[in-house]
């Protein structure tokens, strides 16, 4: 019941911070998932792809890239799949990158909105608060403690507020830190690739 009275409390705002702090748990746990599916085993890439490379066995590297199923064996499936044309690899890499890349960041967008909205809903919250409980002082008969009670509750907009901003933040930089992990990983194993498939182009 108390935390009731506190939501009431704080105004109209509240609802919009509590749809700000619904938004940003569900986001987070959308990436958490979709993250965890771009991951590669990076180490076992890197290890085999040159073997498969100067064996020649391009039909079994697509496979080895098809069970893993990771962002950045996508990347070099794509380029894979051109290897004989005459469109230039590393041309086809930085687009299959560039597209992963984007995917990979989205709704992280969102974070940072909800990041920088949310502190100035709770400080609209808490003025429009403050405004209501100064009109005491209009009334003939106003109570101070009323006023004093009515900026305490006016201020639990601005702190909804801040609390919600920093759940988006931490959220934000953890997405933020497990994304700069996958975009590492892709450039790795992509200058891997390409490092040995212009070096046979060069040396042919």
């Amino acid at each position: 019941m108390e935390a009731l009275h506190l939501f009431h409390a704080g105004g109209l705002v509240m609802y919009p911070l509590l749809l700000c702090s619904i938004i940003s748990i569900a986001i987070g746990i959308e990436r958490f998932g979709y993250y965890r599916k771009a991951k590669s085993d990076i180490n076992k890439l890197v290890e085999v792809l040159p073997q498969y490379l100067e064996a020649g066995d391009i039909p079994g590297l697509q496979r080895a890239l098809e069970e893993d199923g990771g962002f950045p064996a996508h990347v070099v499936a794509e380029a894979l799949q051109r290897i004989h044309t005459s469109v230039s690899q590393t041309a086809i890499v930085e687009g299959a990158a560039s597209h992963a890349a984007s995917m990979l960041r989205s709704y992280l967008n969102y974070l940072e909105v909800i990041v920088t909205m949310s502190p100035l809903l709770g400080l609209l919250g808490t003025v429009v608060g403050m405004i209501g409980s100064f009109n005491v002082l209009s009334v003939s008969e106003g109570q101070p403690f009323a006023i004093t009670a009515g900026v305490g509750e006016a201020l639990v907009a601005t702190a909804t507020g801040l609390l919600v901003a920093i759940i988006a933040l931490v959220i934000h930089t953890y997405l933020a830190h497990r994304l700069d992990i996958l975009v590492s990983d892709m450039e790795r194993l992509a200058s891997v690739y390409l490092a040995h498939v212009e070096g046979e182009k060069y040396e042919a």
